[in-house]
């Protein structure tokens, strides 16, 4: 669509990191446009690899994940797939060069593909901490009525990095039982079609991501 093309254009010419009065007024008529797919989180065009184009709120987010966010000069991609188990997982995976990259799981949860363990939790703390960042609570954190099936669930449950054929687990036990609550969060689609997703995160993040081609 011409805003789909107005916002990609906007989202070239800045940082992928940087505020702009233009792209949140352009992501937000996209969001109210009527123009996107229903029910997103399970509409078949979700799955595949999408890479990240902008992202907003970076302040909220933990220390490792800001610095992975930060760095601009890298892909970062979502890759959005089913398991051989009909579990539903969500893949970040930031690529430092064609033999170095960070990936991290999370389980997830729809209404296609629900997951038992990703119930509501009752704190987004543990110890004093977040890992995960400031979360939104409250009216903010429910689901929007007007969006049926737009949430995704999801609980970050194993990373690493790979460098150069040397392999390290992401320093985060997200199996640990104590932690497990906390790495629980959620995304809300605001807007899909074939070749852009647009989703706010728990922490009140907007990301913008465009659908990789399939014979890349």
């Amino acid at each position: 669509t011409e805003l789909e093309g107005q916002l990609l254009g906007s989202i070239k010419e800045i940082n992928r990191l940087s505020n702009s009065e233009e792209i949140d007024q352009l992501v937000a008529k996209l969001e109210s446009s009527g123009l996107g797919i229903e029910r997103p989180a399970i509409a078949p065009e979700i799955f595949g690899e999408w890479r990240l184009i902008h992202t907003s709120n970076a302040d909220t987010a933990s220390p490792i994940q800001r610095k992975a966010v930060d760095a601009s000069k890298y892909n970062i991609f979502q890759n959005i797939e089913l398991s051989e188990d009909d579990v539903l997982i969500v893949s970040q995976v930031v690529k430092f060069g064609p033999e170095s990259q960070l990936k991290v799981d999370a389980l997830a949860s729809t209404s296609a593909f629900p997951l038992p363990e990703l119930t509501e939790r009752e704190s987004s703390t543990t110890l004093g901490l977040n890992i995960l960042g400031v979360s939104l609570v409250g009216e903010q954190a429910k689901p929007d009525p007007n969006r049926p099936d737009s949430r995704v669930d999801f609980v970050f449950d194993s990373g690493r990095f790979d460098l150069r054929g040397a392999s390290f687990p992401y320093p985060v036990p997200f199996r640990l039982p104590i932690l497990r609550d906390v790495v629980k969060g959620w995304i809300d689609i605001t807007y899909l079609s074939p070749r852009i997703r647009i989703a706010r995160g728990n922490k009140g993040t907007t990301f913008v991501l465009v659908k990789e081609e399939e014979d890349q």
